[in-house]
C-alpha cells in the first residue's frame, strides 16, 4: 500500500474544511480532482475514509483514525523540506496568507511588490475574506488580523500604518438636499448605507470626541457584505444614495476628487492598525520567515 502523499494532502483539507470545495480552495485545486483524489486513495487503501451527504462531509472512524496519525507525519515531511530550503541563496516555495479585504486593499500594496522583488523564488497567494477562520485549518501559513488578541499559540507581528480612523462621507449632491449633520445622532435622520459580517451582525457606526464615546444604529436604503461590497456603498454615496462609513484611508482618493464629503470629521474614531500573525508552536516555513523579516524590516511600531 503506497499512497500519493498529495492525495493524503487532498484527503486531510477536505476533512479540515468539511467540504470538497473548500479543501479544494485550501490547496489551491480543484473540486473536482480533490474529489478524484480522495477516491483514488479510499481505493488504495480500501476502506471508506469519509461519509459524503448532500450537506456535508464528515470522516468515518478509519478516516478519522488516519487523521490523527496524518496531521504530525505530513507536518514532519514539510519541516524536512523546509530544513532543504535553508540551504538555498534565497527562501523558495509558496507562502498562504490569509486576509480581510480592507487589508488586502490598504495595507498589503505597499509591501508585496518589494517583497516579491526581493523574493522572486517565492510565490504568494493571498486569500482575501472577511470571515474568522481558523488560519491553519484554512490551509494558509499566516492571516492579518485587526485584532491583537489572538490565541495564546499565535504570533502577532505589526504590519501596516499604526494608526487608522474610520469616517463618514457623502456626495455634495446629497448633503445639499438632506443637510449636513452637526452630530452623530442626527445620522438618524439621514440615509445611511450599512455593512454586515457574513454571519449576519451589523456592527454600530462608533463615534468619539473630547472622551465621548457614541454607538449609532443608523437606517437607510442599502445593506452590503462588509469588505466584499464595500466598493458599491462607496459607488452608492458617490451617486447620492446616502452616507457611508468606511476606513479613512479607502475614502481619501474619493475625497481628494471631491466626489465625497467628509461628514462629522472631529467625531471620526482611531483604532490599533492590524497584525500579521501566525503559529508559534511550529518550524516557520521558509517563504513566512522571509516575509516576517521584511515586516520588521519595515519598521512598523505600535
Amino acid at each position: 500500500m503506497r499512497a500519493n502523499v498529495s492525495d493524503l494532502e487532498a484527503f486531510l483539507a477536505v476533512a479540515k474544511a468539511s467540504s470538497f470545495r473548500g479543501g479544494a480552495r485550501a490547496i489551491g485545486s480543484s473540486a473536482s480532482a480533490v474529489s478524484d483524489a480522495v477516491r483514488r486513495l479510499e481505493r488504495e487503501v480500501g476502506v471508506r475514509l469519509l461519509n459524503r451527504t448532500t450537506r456535508s462531509v464528515a470522516p468515518t472512524e478509519a478516516g478519522a483514525r488516519l487523521i490523527e496519525r496524518l496531521q504530525p507525519a505530513l507536518a514532519e515531511v514539510d519541516a524536512a523540506l523546509d530544513v532543504v530550503n535553508g540551504y538555498r541563496d534565497r527562501p523558495a516555495g509558496t507562502l498562504r496568507l490569509n486576509v480581510p479585504i480592507s487589508a488586502a486593499r490598504l495595507v498589503l500594496p505597499a509591501i508585496v511588490p518589494h517583497f516579491l522583488a526581493a523574493y522572486p523564488e517565492i510565490r504568494l497567494e493571498v486569500i482575501a475574506e472577511d470571515d474568522f477562520v481558523d488560519v491553519l485549518a484554512s490551509g494558509c501559513d499566516a492571516g492579518i488580523r485587526y485584532d491583537e488578541r489572538l490565541e495564546n499559540d499565535m504570533i502577532a507581528v505589526p504590519i501596516g500604518p499604526r494608526v487608522q480612523r474610520f469616517a463618514a462621507a457623502a456626495a455634495p449632491r446629497y448633503l445639499a438636499q438632506h443637510g449636513k449633520p452637526e452630530h452623530p445622532r442626527d445620522l438618524l435622520n439621514h440615509a445611511c448605507l450599512r455593512g454586515q459580517f457574513p454571519s449576519g451582525a451589523m456592527p454600530p457606526w462608533e463615534f468619539e470626541r473630547d472622551g465621548e464615546k457614541l454607538r449609532v444604529e443608523p437606517s437607510g436604503p442599502l445593506l452590503v457584505r462588509i469588505g466584499a461590497a464595500a466598493d458599491l456603498a462607496v459607488d452608492a454615496a458617490v451617486a447620492g444614495t446616502g452616507i457611508v462609513y468606511l476606513f479613512e484611508d479607502w475614502l481619501r482618493p474619493i475625497f481628494e476628487s471631491g466626489a465625497l464629503e467628509p461628514v462629522l470629521r472631529p467625531w471620526w474614531p482611531s483604532f490599533p492598525g492590524p497584525f500579521l500573525y501566525y503559529p508559534g508552536r511550529r518550524l516557520v516555513p521558509a517563504p513566512l520567515r522571509a516575509f516576517v523579516d521584511f515586516v520588521k524590516a519595515a519598521g512598523y511600531r505600535d
